[in-house]
Order: structure tokens, then sequence, then C-alpha cells
């Protein structure tokens, strides 16, 4: 079974930019309506809604700090009062990523991380869980966006990468806690976009640095996340669209590897 319908409603986290762009326009074209979320971008969120509107369906923006558990409880309440159970998926893409590490992570900024990238999930899921409590087993779902980095591991990042492993696991404790309301499944991406103190250049290398040698193209990624959202089949799974970045290990994350390393990795 599949689920396409104009009265679906898909909110996804960090919708202005990016990925979350993507992801925004790809369940757009599918003919789901799209809340856009944002924190701090509500101008760039406005204009999505305006293009996934152009496409013919509804759009609205949404927004608030999914880092504070008081205004996300609002939120919930105030898209469970105007839309219910037409609410039929969430996809937590949005995420904080600073970098530290083991020896001189801050506790302030480490746990700020956990809040947007793990605790935030878990709190749509819970809402999610009971909002479609009664309804029918499987069509209601919880996307995470992982990183690859959870099937590569490497000391940087230290904060972000242990909230996305936490957030790895949960996929499958969650699949099963929620389960038959609420199908939980991820997607696991790999460099896409210049990111943190990247140069360009390295950029330009880096995203290469992948077992298909060629950078990752962000609407696949999109489409991996419809894919999930409408086949009713799956749950508890955590997919990997990275060209094969996951199995290329390396000591560092690529951002920080100098270009004349990375260059090694390529034909």
């Amino acid at each position: 079974m599949t689920i396409s319908d104009m009265s679906n409603w898909v909110w996804v986290s960090g919708g202005a930019h990016r990925l979350g762009r993507e992801i925004s326009l790809a369940f757009a074209r599918a003919g789901w309506s799209v809340l856009v979320h944002c924190r701090e971008s509500r101008t760039a969120a406005a204009e999505v809604a305006d293009q996934c509107q152009a496409l013919g369906v509804g759009a609205r923006v949404v927004q608030t700090d999914l880092g504070d558990a008081a205004q996300t409880q609002a939120m919930c309440a105030a898209i469970e009062r105007e839309w219910g159970t037409q609410v039929r998926c969430v996809v937590n893409n949005a995420s904080l990523f600073l970098p530290d590490s083991a020896s001189d992570f801050d506790d302030e900024q480490a746990l700020a991380q956990w809040q947007a990238n793990l605790m935030a999930p878990m709190r749509m899921g819970r809402w999610m869980a009971r909002l479609h409590a009664g309804t029918a087993a499987g069509h209601a779902s919880l996307i995470h966006v992982l990183d690859q980095k959870v099937f590569n591991l490497n000391p940087d990042y230290f904060s972000y990468t242990l909230s996305k492993l936490a957030l790895h696991q949960a996929v499958a404790l969650q699949a099963q806690a929620l389960a038959p309301v609420l199908r939980v499944n991820a997607v696991a991406p790999g460099l896409m976009y210049l990111s943190g103190p990247q140069s360009p250049e390295n950029f330009q290398v880096a995203a290469r640095v992948n077992l298909l040698r060629h950078a990752i193209d962000p609407t696949q990624v999109a489409q991996s996340v419809l894919f999930l959202a409408q086949n009713t089949g799956i749950t508890g799974a955590s997919l990997s669209v990275d060209n094969g970045q996951h199995l290329v290990g390396m000591t560092r994350d690529v951002m920080n590897v100098p270009i004349e390393e990375l260059r090694k990795y390529l034909p």
C-alpha cells in the first residue's frame, strides 16, 4: 500500500533551506501539503511554502525553536487543532551542528545539540503516536535525518555525532514502541553541501570521496524520504543515501582532511 493524497500533510523541520527545502518540494510534487518549519528563516520558509503552493498543494510556515520543549508543545497543539490526523508524516531534518571534541566540549553547547537533534525528534514521535492513536496502522510515519557518520565513525564534531548515534538507535526503539500506530524510519545522507569551516576547494574534492566518485544529489535523498513516507510496509529501517560514503573510512571528518590527502581516494 502507498500513500499519496492531497489531504495528507507533512511537517518538515528545517524545511526552508538545503536538504529541508528539497524534502518539502519533493513531498509537494507528490501531492502532499507541506508544513514548512523554521526557527529563524521565516522569509526563506515563506518562499518554499509559495513554491509548494505553486505545485497545487497547501503549504504553511510553522516557526518555533525545537530546542525549547514548551515551544514545541505549543506548536504541536496548534497544528493538531488545525489539521489533526491529516498530518501523516513528520520529517525530523533540522540539526544543530557545532565543532567540538571529547576533550574540549562545552556543556551548554553539547546539551543544545542534544535538545535539537535528539529530544525534538523524540517529542515529535511521542506527539504523533498520541495524535494517531486509533487510526489505521502504518499510515502515519516519523522519519529522522541521520548522517553517514553513524556508520563511519571519527571523533570530530563529538557532541553532534553522539546525538545522531542516539537518534539512529531510537529508530528501532521507536518503531517497536510506537507500533502499530506509527512507522519510524531514517535516512543517512553524506556530504551534500558546503558545511562548517570547509573551503569551497575542499568541498569540490570531498564531495566525490565516496564509492561512486561523484557528488551526492540532495534531490535523491529527498526522494528517499518520500519513499519511506509513502511505503506503508517499511518501519525500523535506516537507509544510507550517500553514494557509499559510509564505506570509505577516515580517521577525521572529511571536512578536516587536507585536499592532498582527499585526492588519494579518487582515481
